[in-house]
């Protein structure tokens, strides 16, 4: 096992890796820009050192300042948690050739998935279900022959892409040119890669995501699924654990499929395989080599801690248990509250005046926020999940109801006021919405939802 971890994130995630480093008796180091000096995983860390400013790549990006901190340290692992350098593979091959271990999967996997266009064709030969879509396109003649054969509407996307960037919808022939040139330039400013491919537009899919566990010694178990439609821009907002669209059937058939591709794979580590699914199939989109910000609820209905397992794996060591040795439990929601407002979803940093996380039997807050803290205003607006559990999907919608009225966050705006609006919605009650059922109702109409 390690002697002592850097982790290279910030935030909740942060404090949530340095928990399950504490339970396993290993050291910890935090690395935080100028501007995170106060932030709880600094403070409750066994070192940390500062590693550059404000904006993320003068620190949370700055891989050189990393190596130095853990060579400082004497660190020989590094967790990436998720975001930032989580699924960099030169990250992951720059840290090996300094004789670190990054506790994730190969780089050669983090590369192949990083890649949308691989990563579906990879799939598809693994025997995973992928949505009906075409190789790389540059031409527009071409991308008119190889949308007609998919069939309109169309999705434009970027390969290198993620979070909804350099993703462009042609209803028809005629705006394809127009969604091509936009995605294309889009792609390119975000991710220095204009690749696109086109891809079949569902209409009303669900967005069903399986947690993955593998030791890249040919074990690899899946731990049950996970429903993320309820989206603002392609970002989730809340998370529940197993998922109300599908039946028993459906979820052992899609779970023991990826399972098998992982083992096929050879992959190491946590991951997370997501599809569309709709009217009884599922067609993958992409997969994530890293822990999901919704992990909490898988663990809350497995009762796994999922950091611990890849930190074991990263060790190592095989498996701690097989497919047989899974049981799920009753029903997890997960709920992203950010430092936003709830009408337009503008960031509202500033410091918290007063802060009480809610508690009691089934209720979990994952946060760095404390009274008195000061939210920077350089980097994603996230300061805490609420993740509750209970027996039923109805229990834990009345436990998340309550939770939700005790939770305080003053002196600043949060997303907690949506969900309170949500926690009411028949449509959310009943277990019925899809991946475009946020936006619909969020814009001006009569069935606004009332926040």
């Amino acid at each position: 096992m390690f002697d002592k971890i850097l982790i290279a994130n910030r935030g909740e995630i942060a404090l949530r890796i340095q928990r399950a480093c504490k339970e396993l008796g290993i050291g910890t180091v935090a690395v935080h820009s100028t501007a995170d000096a106060d932030a709880m995983h600094v403070r409750l860390a066994d070192e940390s050192v500062c590693i550059g400013g404000p904006p993320a790549r003068e620190s949370y990006l700055n891989i050189p300042a990393i190596v130095a901190a853990c060579e400082i340290t004497g660190a020989d692992a590094v967790h990436p948690g998720y975001g930032f350098l989580a699924e960099n593979a030169r990250f992951a091959e720059i840290l090996e050739e300094h004789d670190l271990t990054f506790i994730g999967p190969t780089a050669e996997h983090v590369r192949l998935m990083g890649d949308k266009i691989e990563a579906k064709e990879t799939m598809r030969k693994l025997g995973v279900p992928v949505v009906p879509g075409s190789g790389p396109v540059t031409e527009l003649a071409r991308a008119k022959r190889a949308a007609r054969d998919i069939g309109y509407p169309i999705l434009v996307k970027a390969a290198a892409g993620g979070g909804g960037r350099g993703m462009k919808l042609a209803p028809s022939e005629n705006d394809l040119e127009a969604a091509l040139s936009a995605a294309r330039h889009e792609a390119q400013a975000a991710f220095g890669d204009d690749t696109v491919y086109l891809e079949k537009y569902l209409a009303k899919p669900r967005h069903i995501e399986v947690q993955v566990l593998a030791d890249g010694q040919g074990r690899a178990i899946h731990l049950g699924e996970r429903d993320c439609s309820l989206q603002r821009r392609h970002q989730k907002l809340w998370e529940e654990a197993p998922s109300p669209a599908l039946n028993d059937s459906e979820r052992v058939q899609i779970g023991e499929t990826v399972a098998d591709a992982m083992r096929k794979l050879g992959y190491r580590g946590v991951g997370t395989v997501e599809f569309l699914y709709e009217n009884g199939a599922f067609y993958f989109i992409e997969m994530n080599t890293r822990l999901q910000v919704e992990h909490t609820i898988t663990e809350m209905i497995t009762g796994l801690d999922l950091v611990i397992e890849q930190i074991r794996i990263a060790a190592g060591a095989p498996l701690s248990l097989g497919q047989e040795d899974v049981t799920f439990s009753g029903h997890a929601i997960e709920c992203r509250i950010n430092a936003e407002n709830s009408h337009t979803f503008r960031p509202s940093p500033g410091t918290i005046t007063h802060f009480h996380p809610p508690g009691g039997l089934g209720v979990r807050v994952d946060s760095g926020a404390y009274a008195g803290y000061t939210i920077p205003p350089y980097y994603d607006s996230l300061i805490g999940k609420l993740i509750v559990h209970a027996r039923t999907r109805n229990e834990c919608l009345m436990r998340l109801k309550r939770a939700l009225g005790e939770f305080v966050v003053d002196g600043i705006e949060t997303t907690i006021p949506l969900f309170n609006a949500l926690i009411s919605e028949p449509d959310i009650v009943d277990g019925k919405y899809d991946i475009h059922w946020l936006e619909d109702h969020l814009s001006p109409n009569p069935t606004r939802v009332k926040v």
